[in-house]
């Protein structure tokens, strides 16, 4: 009978297992779950203190569109062994943050959250990282808070103008063909996500539960109200651009553009490696993220392009 229940509630929560498997991955890391009081939300974040005693070094993560603060895990414990104090939040609709029905899911609703978040840490100043969307949110708060933003990081960003050939829909499939859609949107050409025929019905519903949020997060992105390209000459902190060169959601195109409109920035492609290339590669990635954060003064622009699979988990 238990082994019944348990095939049952898998197949309707799949991600379960993946879930528990990350946080205790992050417990063994020393990362904690907190929640914070943002503009009057309760809202979550992950934090993890520096594994050595020195000076604050705080850095902010900021995660994409239908993700969340523990799409971070594989960088974190890499960020604390080099002394960094992470704060990796959940956005507003994301995540384990609440959901409000009239909640503020556009880019200036959530730029706006992340800059009170920080308030409410005490940050000053931090380095900030993005993914995807997040990427996007970073370039707004270096543009528009400078001085609040020491360093920046860009992961397989958005925040370019471009022409999708695609809509919202595509990060909420509701069968498993468009599961498979999106899949081949964020993976790289050689994939590494299987996905069992069992676990497709749990996935789905879980996807379909933030639908309304994704939907409002990505019609404020295509409005093309707050494209960075023209005012990308006014950023001026350094720079660090992380991509997979098989990314098919933002290209690396899009990475070589940034790269010449920042003239200041540093960029480097991960061959194998598709939209989720920093936690598939890692390994691969997190001496480039050190190196860029540590070094004094900042890394010389530069592009490079490198092998991203060979040194993974």
């Amino acid at each position: 009978m238990l082994l019944c229940v348990a095939a049952a509630l898998l197949y309707q929560n799949p991600f379960w297992i993946i879930d528990r498997s990350v946080q205790v991955y992050l417990r063994a890391h020393r990362v904690e779950d907190r929640y914070s009081s943002v503009d009057g939300f309760r809202l979550h974040y992950l934090e993890a203190e520096p594994a050595t005693p020195g000076p604050e070094r705080p850095i902010v993560l900021i995660h994409g569109l239908g993700a969340r603060a523990s799409d971070w895990a594989p960088l974190i414990p890499e960020l604390t062994r080099n002394g960094y104090h992470v704060y990796a939040l959940d956005l507003l609709g994301y995540g384990a943050s609440p959901k409000p029905a009239d909640g503020d899911f556009s880019l200036p609703g959530e730029e706006q959250l992340v800059i009170d978040f920080m308030g409410a840490m005490h940050l000053r100043q931090a380095d900030v990282a993005g993914w995807s969307m997040g990427g996007w949110l970073g370039m707004l708060l270096a543009l528009d808070h400078p001085d609040r933003v020491r360093r920046l990081l860009l992961f397989d960003s958005a925040g370019l103008y471009f022409d999708p050939d695609f809509d919202g829909s595509l990060f909420t499939p509701g069968d498993r063909a468009g599961l498979e859609r999106l899949l081949a949107r964020i993976e790289p050409d050689r994939p590494n996500i299987r996905i069992p025929g069992w676990a497709v019905h749990g996935m789905l519903r879980r996807m379909q539960g933030s639908r309304w949020v994704i939907e409002r997060s990505f019609r404020s992105m295509i409005s093309g109200r707050s494209v960075v390209d023209f005012r990308l000459p006014h950023l001026k902190q350094p720079v660090l651009l992380v991509w997979g060169t098989e990314d098919k959601l933002t290209p690396f195109a899009q990475a070589e553009r940034l790269h010449t409109l920042l003239p200041q920035s540093v960029l480097y492609g991960f061959r194998g490696c598709g939209h989720l290339a920093a936690a598939e590669c890692s390994a691969a990635i997190a001496p480039v993220v050190v190196r860029f954060l540590n070094a004094e003064p900042p890394e010389a622009p530069q592009a490079v392009v490198q092998d991203g699979r060979s040194k993974r988990h």
